[in-house]
């Protein structure tokens, strides 16, 4: 082949690859929507200014310094779990590069119970973790408790780099997610939110389903990509700036899709957290590795006798992950699957 025709060649391949490009950044804009204020009695669902503290660290992040800052929404009942995650991946000094902190975050029940609520006063004077609401704790009231935890870092916590929303029942190796987040310099620092995300989900309109929601309340017929609430880590900017796209969107019961709606609102794209090469995402994991770990359930622990979720965390922690560097640093363990 000659040279004319060796340049026509790769003149047609940078042509063609120049289009493919374009096309592609065209159909994947997704327009911002229309902001429209929403109603004042429906954004007072959401207010901050709608409740008040009973429990509160707000000198925590000034005396920490913390490089990430770990929120866990637990309730008031859940005594054990944050027995647990003290023991274990909430221990101080895990990760000796930087400062990690953790604080539960927690609402009022239904009806009141002064002895769970006098031992919760004593856990927050001894331990200093936790926030507390006047909130009623429940599934349906998520997003408000969500909205609580972005409100928290926005006013106390701006100056650390990072905050995870992560749920009580979730085994977190603290190490290796401290060195992937540092890994990702200072682009990360801006607009960053990763987690096992979701796309192209549609509403369930089924109402014997748990995440139903009706036309009413979201007449969309999808909803704009979000990540999954059980764990996700965003920069502490996108606290303020999700808490101020709240005003623009209905509150709704479906608390991860409700911060995605404030994504989109903010034109932030939530991503993924991907392991080793690109070969899987941080924040999940195969079932039958679910139940192969469930199975190698250590029965007589070091940890002394603790619930099972506490011993596994903690035989998991230290003897599995904080001894080894291995590639996957987030799994999902369900206190159901793990009280054997």
């Amino acid at each position: 082949m000659g040279k004319r025709w060796r340049y026509k060649l790769l003149t047609c391949f940078a042509v063609a690859g120049l289009i493919t490009f374009v096309a592609v950044l065209v159909f994947n804009r997704t327009p911002l929507p229309k902001k429209t204020p929403t109603p004042k009695e429906l954004y007072d669902v959401i207010s901050p200014s709608t409740y008040r503290f009973i429990l509160n660290q707000p000198e925590l992040c000034e005396k920490k310094s913390p490089f990430l800052v770990l929120m866990i929404p637990v309730t008031l009942k859940d005594t054990e779990a944050r027995t647990a995650i003290r023991r274990t991946w909430g221990q101080d000094g895990l990760s000796p590069r930087v400062t990690v902190l953790h604080l539960f975050v927690i609402g009022q029940p239904a009806q009141s119970d002064p002895v769970l609520q006098e031992h919760l006063e004593r856990e927050s004077k001894e331990f200093g973790d936790i926030i507390q609401m006047d909130f009623v704790d429940s599934y349906h009231n998520l997003t408000i408790k969500t909205m609580m935890i972005m409100n928290w870092i926005a006013t106390y916590c701006q100056g650390a780099w990072y905050a995870m929303k992560i749920d009580a029942d979730i085994f977190l190796n603290v190490r290796y997610l401290v060195d992937y987040l540092l890994d990702q310099g200072e682009s990360s620092r801006k607009d960053y939110i990763c987690g096992s995300v979701i796309s192209d989900a549609v509403p369930h309109r089924d109402t014997f389903n748990k995440w139903y929601i009706s036309e009413d309340l979201y007449p969309d017929t999808w909803y704009p990509p979000y990540v999954s609430g059980a764990a996700y880590v965003f920069s502490t900017d996108l606290a303020r700036k999700i808490s101020w796209a709240s005003r623009f969107v209905r509150p709704i019961p479906l608390e991860d899709v409700y911060v995605g709606l404030c994504l989109h609102i903010l034109g932030v794209k939530p991503m993924y957290a991907t392991t080793f090469l690109g070969l899987g995402n941080l924040f999940e994991m195969l079932a039958r590795d679910l139940n192969r770990r469930g199975r190698s359930f250590p029965k007589n622990s070091e940890w002394g006798n603790r619930s099972a979720l506490g011993d596994y965390l903690g035989y998991v922690l230290v003897r599995k992950y904080l001894l080894k560097d291995e590639t996957v640093n987030i799994y999902l363990f369900t206190t159901q699957l793990l009280a054997v």
